[in-house]
């Protein structure tokens, strides 16, 4: 049933209704003006989205069209400066300038004036701007406050000046000015208490408590050791009151930097007094200095340690301690031991331990002592690279004769430096670190790799540090790199994980993949390169004795040759491959050298290598190994032609060979285009033969070859029909043409131009005549070749006969006539492209 209100109660209910609504729409007309002047303030862009959105509504509520909205003008300037900043502004240029003013006054017009008088003024001006702070701060000004605050405390300055000159001029400047400072620092202080609201008197305070203890040591005439512990004692000091949490930021911040730079200076004091000490009582002086600043680094650490400089401060403490303790060793040990003694602590710094040490001081001593082994790597470097790089010196004297030990072997245009005999043993220490500190984690691989290299560069240094003899050296040098190698070759397969195990996807890999065992690639990439050095090392030792080259390039030839043919774990079997195929090409040369052939004889022989790499290389199984040894074995081959360079004849053979071994490959069917590079060599062979016997003619021993090769592409192109014409006539064409031209050039008469000029026209009008490109390239290159040989000697006269100025004249006026016709010559060179390149 509906219930139909009374007359007036429905009127009531009916204007509260009109009501909320005039309500709602003001309202909405209020937000409509805000939005109409954002959109004013956007500008015109901004006001046309709107209209443009807006345009439906309006028409379907018949509302009239929008008023344009008046452009955007320039709104009210920003102050650039605020009130209060320029408020602190002026008072701070105030202050300045009333404590200038005082300081002239004090310093230049003091004289004007009786002692009572002037003691007046300034104790007038002293008390007057300290007392006017406190009804300041109670009228809340505490700018000005602050600032009248700074002027006084300048002028309790000049007063103590003031003092020092008037009533006490024969006391000691540095005495007076410690007291000074220390009373004026602690009278700032208790002015900052008994104001209370005041932030100046504070900071400035504890910057003039920088001063008293220095001031004092200097005015006792205290030595280097006293200065430094009292600039230690008050980096101590602001070290308190830097980590104090009841002092005020900008007491801490003063105090922080003081301590910083105090605590800086004086470290770096007392390391250089440490290095000149010249006993053992100095030393123990200086270490105790080193020790204070340690204390004070490693205290600041553990007082903090969430502090950002927490890491800083503990390393930097742990580094001080190992100073400290080099100090006091230094003039005990010899010379040589005390880096080894610092190694030692070093090593033993992340040995503290325990939960009453805070995690960042214990990362801060690992950073130490890590550190500490990265300087000793580096103070061995000289000896590590005289070791490796100075038997380099025998390539200037090949087999002049054995050296009486090691160290003569590496030393052999330079001498062995002094004081170095525990390199080994620095060297030894710092592997065994890397080794027994990461056990496990990300980093295991990466510490045994570096554990491995220096392992490897102690024995390259061990033997020329103990003077062994050459050939133990010999044996020495060897034994390390066959280790590596061993250790390359047969490293462990890597070890799946179950199946259940899930593992992470890798790019390219399954979430199944499986992760490799502990020692898997970089250690055995490491092994393999150091085997690599180590034996180019051993073979630079081995230039000083005949039979020591011979063995050791033997050695090594057979050494690499094993590891090649192993099954390692990864792909590595290439580079064992080829080092040993370098070794044999080595090997052969020094067997040639040692029966006294000639470098054109010796070639002979080195191309042994290369026709074992062609026989060997079908029967491998892995792409990378096949392409290693192939490589290597053209690599030996070019080093046989280079050897016989000097005699063409034999030249000419071991090209003939080379193509013959080339050819060979060829026959596989994987390495078809070896047969380009086989008829290269052998027509290379045939021209060198021919220059070798003085062949003024070589037509007569081209033109079959030509002939034949004519044939073999014609039955080619009769076979495949696609077949290029480079392929089919390009080599044989190629044999005559190239040789003649070559000829030609150098031929004053007639008739071999003329009659290649013939041949080649011909040749031209063949590839004209069935469309080949190959022909028509050829031929008319070479008809263009031989055309401006000819008309060379009749240019040359009608340039002479010209005027100098005619060749730039004819210049310009082709330049013009090219340009006028670019375009069209365009469409001919394009036109001429098109043509070549539906030729075959």
């Amino acid at each position: 049933m509906t219930n139909i209100p009374p007359p007036a109660e429905e009127l009531r209910i009916l204007d509260h209704e009109l009501w909320q609504l005039d309500l709602r729409r003001n309202q909405l007309l209020a937000r409509r003006a805000w939005l109409l002047n954002v959109l004013q303030s956007a500008g015109s862009q901004a006001a046309r989205s709107w209209a443009q959105a807006s345009a439906p509504t309006r028409a379907a509520a018949n509302w009239p069209p929008p008023a344009p909205l008046p452009r955007p003008g320039p709104g009210p300037r920003r102050p650039e400066a605020t009130a209060p900043g320029v408020q602190n502004v002026l008072l701070v240029l105030g202050g300045i300038l009333l404590t200038v003013a005082a300081i002239a006054f004090t310093l230049v017009s003091w004289g004007d004036l009786g002692i009572a008088g002037r003691a007046a003024v300034l104790g007038a001006v002293t008390a007057a701007a300290l007392a006017a702070p406190v009804p300041l701060l109670k009228r809340g000004l505490r700018s000005t406050a602050e600032s009248l605050a700074g002027l006084g405390l300048a002028l309790t300055v000049l007063d103590a000046y003031a003092l020092h000159e008037v009533a006490l001029p024969g006391v000691d400047g540095a005495g007076y000015s410690a007291v000074a400072s220390a009373l004026l620092a602690a009278l700032w202080t208790a002015y900052g208490r008994v104001l209370g609201d005041l932030r100046l008197p504070f900071p400035a305070a504890m910057a003039a408590a920088q001063l008293p203890l220095l001031l004092w040591s200097v005015a006792t005439g205290a030595g280097d050791h006293t200065v430094t512990a009292a600039v230690l004692a008050t980096a101590a000091f602001d070290t308190v009151v830097a980590l104090s949490v009841s002092v005020p930021p900008s007491v801490r911040t003063v105090a922080a930097v003081g301590a910083y730079g105090a605590g800086a200076w004086s470290t770096l004091a007392a390391v250089l007094l440490s290095w000149e000490a010249d006993g053992p009582g100095a030393a123990a002086r200086a270490a105790a200095l080193l020790v204070l600043a340690a204390a004070i680094a490693l205290g600041a650490a553990w007082r903090a340690p969430e502090a950002k400089a927490a890491l800083g401060l503990a390393s930097a403490g742990g580094l001080v301690a190992v100073a400290a303790a080099g100090a006091v060793l230094r003039p005990v040990l010899p010379g040589a031991w005390t880096v080894a003694a610092c190694l030692a602590c070093a090593i033993a710094l992340p040995a503290v331990r325990g939960s009453w040490l805070p995690r960042t001081v214990r990362r801060g001593l690992w950073w130490s002592s890590a550190t500490v082994q990265a300087l000793t790597l580096v103070w061995t470097l000289p000896v590590v690279a005289l070791a490796l790089l100075g038997p380099a010196g025998w390539a200037a004297h090949v087999w002049s004769g054995a050296p009486s030990d090691a160290r003569a072997a590496v030393t052999v245009s330079t001498s062995w430096p002094p004081g170095m005999e525990t390199t080994p043993l620095l060297l030894a220490a710092v592997a065994v670190v890397l080794a027994l500190t990461f056990r496990g984690g990300p980093h295991r691989q990466l510490a045994l790799s570096a554990a491995l290299t220096l392992a490897w560069a102690t024995t390259v240094v061990l033997p020329a540090t103990v003077a062994l003899p050459y050939w133990a050296t010999l044996l020495t040098h060897g034994v390390p790199a066959a280790a590596a190698l061993t250790a390359a070759a047969y490293a462990p397969e890597p070890t799946p994980e179950p199946a259940s195990t899930p593992t992470p996807a890798l790019a390219g890999h399954p979430p199944t993949a499986a992760r490799l065992s502990p020692v898997t690639l970089p250690v055995t990439v490491t092994a393999l390169c150091l085997a690599l050095l180590g034996s180019v090392h051993l073979v630079a030792l081995s230039l000083a004795s005949e039979a020591a080259t011979l063995a050791v390039l033997g050695g090594l030839t057979a050494l690499f040759a094993t590891a090649a043919a192993w099954q390692t774990p990864v792909k590595i079997r290439a580079v064992p491959a080829a080092a040993s195929l370098a070794y044999a090409t080595a090997l052969a040369c020094a067997t040639g050298a040692s029966l006294d052939w000639q470098p054109h004889h010796i070639a002979l022989l080195v191309l042994v290598v290369p026709a074992a790499a062609a026989l060997l290389a079908p029967r491998l199984d892995d792409a990378t190994l096949k392409v290693s040894v192939e490589i290597t074995g053209a690599v030996a081959g070019l080093t046989a032609t280079g050897l016989a360079l000097a005699e063409p004849p034999v030249l000419a053979l071991v090209l003939a060979l080379c193509g013959v071994i080339t050819a060979g490959t060829a026959v596989r069917p994987d390495r078809r285009q070896a047969g380009y590079a086989a008829a290269a060599l052998f027509v290379l062979s045939g021209w060198v033969r021919l220059a070798a016997w003085e062949i003024g003619s070589p037509e007569a021993y081209t033109l079959p070859v030509t002939a034949l090769a004519l044939l073999v592409g014609y039955a080619r192109r009769k076979r495949d029909a696609d077949a290029s014409s480079w392929t089919a006539y390009g080599p044989g064409l190629s044999v005559t043409l190239v040789p003649s031209l070559l000829t030609a050039w150098g031929d004053t008469d007639w008739p071999r131009p003329l009659l290649l000029g013939a041949a080649a026209l011909a040749v031209t009008l063949v590839g004209v005549r069935h469309r080949l490109r190959a022909p028509l390239v050829l031929g008319g290159g070479t008809l263009v070749l031989v055309t401006l040989h000819e008309l060379a000697p009749y240019v040359a006269q009608a340039v002479g006969a010209l005027p100098r100025w005619a060749p730039p004249a004819l210049a310009g006026l082709l330049l013009l006539a090219v340009g006028a016709t670019y375009e069209k010559r365009l469409q001919d060179a394009r036109r001429l492209r098109e043509t070549l390149g539906k030729m075959r």
